[in-house]
């Protein structure tokens, strides 16, 4: 049911993607006691300063089909990004394929960030703690190498409560877990990338109790797709009145070439009358 119409401007969008995925949206902030208890691990080091543990996301410890490359990036005066490869082969045929990316984005020792690679090298997965307390907040999953689905936890409780679903490309729809109960109770439909419509649960028993939608945007978007079918249906008939004309054209060229042929026809065989006459008086 509709009850009435809903603007962009009254939905609250919310994205805590990583830095290297750009995923749009306004930042919300976290509440509950969980997001109000966050406290931010810190990297044990040696005497040299040098990091124990840097609770490494990538699987790569004991393996012998992997090697790795560590990077200090901008800022950073120690390695904070590790890149592992999968080693195929050996010898001359010996090749690798980078299949993990960490970094160290906030510089204090500890990775908070991986993507993982499938073995033809296209983005799989990314995983982000975007507020360092150790445990991961936000994961990417992409398709083919594209963005496909993003899920997030926003107040930090070890639980996803947004899923955000994008088809080539264009975020497609979104569901959320609003009273964190574990369950969603609002979801967004979009088209072309903007929100259509909105379902709200608000007794929270996982079934849509009210539908709101954009019923200005709709309106337009019909308008132009109407807009869209006419001038198409305009140009099938131009193009076929142009057919046709062309048509026509060819077909009096061709009757006029058929009359100037009998015109020659008919000029020659009097021409050839006029001879025998003569020919005759002769």
């Amino acid at each position: 049911m509709v009850v009435g119409s809903l603007t962009v401007a009254s939905v609250a969008f919310s994205s805590l993607a990583v830095a290297s995925v750009v995923l749009g949206g306004c930042a919300s902030t976290p509440e509950g006691p969980a997001a109000s208890a966050i406290t931010p691990i810190k990297a044990e080091r040696r005497a040299d300063g040098t990091i124990v543990d840097d609770h490494s996301l990538c699987d790569f410890k004991d393996r012998k089909d992997v090697e790795l490359s560590e990077t200090a990036g901008s800022g950073s005066m120690q390695p904070n990004v590790r890149r592992v490869y999968k080693v195929f082969g050996i010898g001359a045929d010996r090749r690798k394929i980078l299949v993990c990316r960490e970094v160290d984005t906030n510089l204090d020792g500890i990775k908070d960030t991986v993507r993982l690679f499938t073995d033809e090298g296209q983005s799989k997965e990314e995983r982000a703690d975007t507020n360092f307390d150790g445990k991961i907040d936000t994961w990417n999953v992409f398709a083919r190498g594209r963005l496909a689905e993003v899920r997030l936890d926003h107040n930090y409780d070890g639980k996803e409560d947004e899923t955000k679903v994008y088809i080539e490309g264009k975020l497609s729809r979104v569901k959320r877990d609003t009273n964190s109960d574990g369950k969603p109770d609002t979801w967004e439909m979009y088209r072309n990338g903007r929100i259509e419509r909105m379902g709200v649960d608000i007794d929270f028993d996982t079934r849509v109790d009210r539908w709101d939608q954009d019923t200005e945007w709709r309106r337009k978007f019909e308008e132009k797709e109407r807009r869209k079918e006419k001038e198409a249906a305009d140009k099938a008939r131009d193009a076929a009145e142009k057919l046709g004309k062309e048509t026509e054209g060819d077909a009096s060229t061709d009757d006029a070439a058929k009359g100037d042929a009998a015109k020659r026809g008919a000029a020659k065989g009097d021409a050839a009358k006029g001879d025998a006459d003569d020919t005759g008086g002769e």
